[in-house]
């Protein structure tokens, strides 16, 4: 199947809207109906911004779940100690196939997402705010709502506002990663760990956020912490976004209060009754079965009472006619092709984690199976970003989840079931950075040649290692642009003569769509000119 998500899938709302409020009315909120569905919003100061914040427990939509309130007064607090002005980006870089929710809400809701943003700029004296996105339909979006207010990036202006346009990957939307693409560098982590409150932006204090958080700030800025908190549950007052999709009757996005059973966002999805397994989080997150998905709810904290994660907001569900551990080894595949290149653990510990499990589900046996965990095991908290240890957490996820199916594939050979693809990911041509841009190449190696030398393993580690065997398993045969020459030297070099390259599709770049000219109207939280 491997059906990419549209954009802007479907959205439905459990309850009353506050997020998706206007979205029954028309497809996209301009300013003036932004503001007919909203109302005006005043400037809040900055303790009162984050007293507000605090009041509602409000803490950061894109996976990390940091409290808000905390990151305002760390970046105010910097920012007064050093006596630079601080600056405001707004994450709208969704690179994660199974994630859409921020995505749809800078397309249909931009300017609720600068509401937020805009008030944490004017409390905390920022003169720059950053927008940045991975696509083509919220570049236009956000490029659009930027000019309705009047905002611009000419010099002189009270606040300059600009879009920075990120590739679509995995490791493009980690805080640093943004950071680095604002500063004009690639959008990849810089493999070091530095706070964006005290060093971001051009070295200036950083107040970095994902789209809903900033929306959400914008909703109880306008009804207060009283009546926000009258939504969902006490510890985790107001809405989610989520993004269903794997195994539904149609993928969709859903606003529902806190409180809700996942059963029910489930039902209401089209998922199977009983799911084999669902994967909640995204692909950093983690398996819940189908017991604990009759006692979970939509909270942080009940999701991780039962094993699972509320992450990015992603839920996947698998129904019983497919195997669990092919539909893991197609993400692990896509997960270890997402290096950002940098270190040990990504460049060679998710390949060969990926390759793993490929034995694992081809007959390797126990002594597959224990490389697997060792694997594993070695990437945890040894990466330069956070992106190995999402993915080891996916793996020892999905070792943990699938017992009986793991058995059948050690002990029996198989599960009897194929792999029917249902876990999202990019289709052919999807926009990238040039680190991972494929070639429409393939390395492919003629076993009748084969004689186990393994250089090209020593030359090419990223897409090839040595089995336990000695003779080559290709973790992922698909070769990038980046990886092209070296790919072409291991051929070049095998004693043998029996690995080869050989041509696929080449890619179709996508074409972006004019964007809309600038100027317009002033507009810095309420629409005033």
């Amino acid at each position: 199947m491997n059906a990419p998500l549209p954009d802007v899938p479907e959205v439905r709302v459990v309850g009353l809207p506050q997020l998706t409020q206007g979205f029954d009315l028309v497809e996209r909120l301009d300013l003036q109906m932004h503001l007919k569905v909203h109302g005006p919003l005043e400037p809040v100061t900055g303790e009162r911004l984050a007293q507000l914040a605090e009041e509602i427990s409000l803490r950061g939509r894109g996976g990390a779940g940091f409290p808000f309130g905390q990151k305002l007064r760390a970046v105010a607090k910097s920012s007064i100690r050093r006596g630079v002005r601080p600056v405001v980006v707004i994450n709208g870089s969704e690179g994660e196939p199974a994630c859409r929710k921020d995505t749809v809400l800078l397309n249909r809701a931009p300017h609720l997402i600068l509401d937020g943003a805009l008030l944490a700029a004017e409390a905390l004296g920022a003169r720059t705010l950053v927008v940045a996105v991975t696509r083509n339909s919220t570049e236009i979006s956000i490029r659009a709502a930027l000019a309705e207010r009047g905002l611009t990036d000419r010099r002189g202006s009270q606040l300059r506002a600009r879009v920075v346009r990120t590739p679509e990957r995995m490791v493009s939307g980690e805080a640093s990663a943004v950071i680095r693409a604002v500063g004009g560098g690639p959008a990849l982590p810089p493999g070091r760990r530095e706070r964006a409150s005290d060093s971001g932006v051009g070295g200036a204090p950083t107040l970095l956020s994902n789209a809903e958080t900033f929306a959400q700030l914008a909703v109880a800025a306008r009804i207060g912490s009283n009546r926000y908190g009258h939504t969902g549950l006490d510890t985790e007052p107001g809405t989610v976004m989520l993004t269903l999709s794997g195994a539904v009757a149609r993928p969709m996005v859903i606003e529902a209060p806190t409180g809700v059973p996942l059963r029910y966002i489930l039902q209401l999805a089209g998922a199977p009754p009983l799911p084999q397994g669902v994967l909640t989080g995204g692909y950093h997150g983690n398996w819940i079965d189908s017991v604990a998905v009759q006692e979970a709810v939509l909270s942080r904290e009940s999701l991780a009472s039962v094993g699972g994660a509320l992450g990015a907001g992603a839920i996947l569900p698998i129904g019983p006619e497919t195997c669990p551990l092919g539909e893991a080894l197609r993400v692990a595949n896509w997960l270890a092709a997402e290096t950002a290149g940098q270190c040990g653990p990504c460049r060679l510990g998710l390949p060969a984690a990926a390759g793993g499990l490929s034995d694992v589900l081809n007959g390797g046996g126990p002594a597959a199976l224990e490389a697997l965990r060792e694997v594993t095991q070695a990437v945890k908290g040894r990466g330069a970003c956070k992106h190995p240890d999402g993915s080891a957490r996916f793996f020892a996820s999905t070792l943990s989840a699938f017992t009986d199916d793991l058995a059948a594939h050690v002990l029996d050979g198989g599960c009897g079931r194929e792999t029917t693809g249902v876990l999202p990911l990019p289709g052919p041509g999807y926009e990238e950075a040039e680190e991972s841009i494929p070639s429409g190449e393939k390395l492919a190696v003629d076993w009748t040649l084969c004689q186990g030398h393994g250089l090209c393993a020593d030359i090419v580690p990223e897409l090839i290692r040595l089995g336990p065997d000695g003779y080559p398993a290709l973790a992922d045969a698909a070769v990038p642009v980046h990886l092209r020459g070296r790919a072409q030297r291991a051929v070049r070099r095998c004693p043998a003569l029996a690995l080869r390259i050989e041509q696929g599709p080449a890619p179709t770049p996508s074409k972006r769509p004019e964007l809309p000219p600038g100027g317009g109207r002033k507009a810095l939280g309420s629409g005033r000119s």
